[in-house]
């Protein structure tokens, strides 16, 4: 008997231990459901009208629930006005595991910004906001948030920015949000080859990260300030830098700062499953400390460059995009002697990096089997078109060659070619009878690099 009690309230402890560190979700704001009946406090939103739960303002798209939340983020509020739950007695005191760690909202806004949340423990420590911009406007839309690098720590509130932007809005903003989910941690997408191994002579490149050169001392791939999560990992045998939950990363080598005066070229490797069709860009800054190796020190210089689906190189989705980038593009950045950052930020949450390097430009005579190999896409005809269209292209020598067309969130649609090729000017058809009216991108790569991207439009 002694023994049947002893397992009961072992099973109970267990059963009550489970229950008391799982969150209070789904977050429906529906009668009996979560959400509804929560104290919600509006914080940083100027005269911070509370937070509403009405009616469903448009059941007509990917939200039909009858009830949701209302946020008004108003023009004289702070960029990072917000709303809160009370801690504990609402979402409840739960611990982020792989079960819970991805959470989703459906929102509803009538402007492209971004939106954060956040969930904070009682002693008022906090995981950091995750920040996705929406996509759509005037419609529901599910945004996606990963949690998984706050695994392990306990939360017992959440915060919601429904309209983040610093630089500031020029109306009252009223926007919707509804059932935030937590469910499984999710796979995040991994480029399926290494990136392309650069071939510049090893005497005339300063490394940071690559495996073909030996790299100067680093610091740190995620200073102190910065809002990025980053681990090392492996494709295909080859060591790679993975960011995820990307705002912006500080690489900092402040204790050997790098003399570039004599290179040519800043160069990285970057690969994203994230949608980078417009308005989605990157930003690669570099700082200089100047002669005084310090920051503030009145000698410092830096610039930053911004990248995305129209640029030289351009975005792309699933693909390894080389940034070779002449020092001189950085104008800014007027000395180069005692180089101590590199910040990268921007809208992909995830990235993989490789092959961070400055060079002088000059290539190895006893390897030049990743020379960039001349090439040249062609415009689309007819562009408009519908449902036919023919895409030309060309290449100098014998290379690996793909050409791909992709959406407008940067989603592979379809694939034209992938092949090794001869040097010779080839044209491909692309029939997208199946596919949807809209606009779409043809990228041609090269021996993994980016040769060019150009715009088509599909009617109906």
């Amino acid at each position: 008997m002694k023994r049947s009690v002893i397992f009961f309230t072992a099973v109970f402890i267990m059963m009550m231990s489970s229950l008391m560190y799982a969150q209070n979700s789904p977050i429906n704001f529906e009668p009996g459901g979560q959400g509804a009946n929560w104290t919600w406090t509006v914080f940083e939103n100027a005269t911070n009208p509370p937070v509403e739960i009405m009616a469903n303002p448009d059941m007509s798209g990917a939200n039909t629930s009858a009830n949701v939340a209302k946020f008004t983020a108003l023009v004289a509020g702070q960029p990072w006005a917000g709303c809160e739950s009370q801690h504990g007695a609402d979402i409840g005191t739960f611990t982020f595991d792989s079960t819970n760690c991805t959470v989703k909202i459906m929102v509803h806004k009538p402007v492209i910004s971004d939106v954060g949340i956040k969930f904070a423990s009682n002693s008022g420590a906090s995981t950091g906001e995750i920040k996705v911009a929406n996509t759509l406007i005037n419609q529901w839309e599910e945004l996606t948030f990963d949690f998984s690098s706050r695994i392990g720590e306990t939360n017992d509130q959440i915060i919601i920015f429904m309209d983040f932007n610093l630089a500031g809005r020029t109306t009252d903003n009223v926007t919707y949000f509804d059932n935030i989910t937590f469910s499984q941690q999710m796979d995040i997408e991994a480029p399926e080859m290494a990136a392309p191994t650069p071939s510049y002579s090893a005497e005339n490149v300063i490394s940071l990260f690559s495996n073909a050169y030996t790299n100067v001392p680093v610091d740190t791939w995620s200073a102190t300030w910065d809002n990025a999560d980053v681990s090392d990992v492996q494709i295909d045998g080859n060591d790679t830098k993975l960011y995820t939950n990307l705002v912006f990363a500080g690489i900092e080598f402040t204790s050997n700062t790098i003399d570039a005066n004599d290179m040519t070229h800043f160069h990285m490797h970057i690969w994203t499953p994230d949608a980078t069709a417009m308005p989605a860009v990157f930003k690669i800054k570099l700082v200089d400390f100047g002669a005084d190796g310090v920051w503030s020190g009145g000698d410092d210089v830096e610039h930053e460059l911004v990248f995305d689906a129209t640029t030289n190189p351009a975005l792309v989705s699933n693909s390894w995009i080389s940034m070779n980038i002449p020092l001189a593009s950085f104008t800014n950045l007027t000395t180069r002697g005692h180089l101590a950052q590199l910040i990268i930020s921007g809208d992909l949450s995830t990235v993989y990096v490789d092959n961070v390097l400055f060079h002088d430009g000059t290539t190895s005579i006893s390897d030049n089997s990743n020379i960039p190999v001349p090439a040249m896409l062609g415009n689309s005809y007819p562009n408009p078109f519908r449902p036919t269209t023919n895409i030309s292209y060309s290449v100098a020598k014998s290379a690996h060659v793909t050409l791909k067309i992709y959406d407008v969130k940067g989603r592979l649609v379809d694939t034209l070619v992938d092949a090794q090729q001869s040097a010779n000017s080839y044209a491909k058809v692309w029939n997208a009878d199946k596919a949807a009216p809209g606009v779409y991108f043809y990228r041609l790569t090269v021996n993994g690099q980016t040769v060019d991207t150009k715009r088509m439009v599909l009617l109906k």
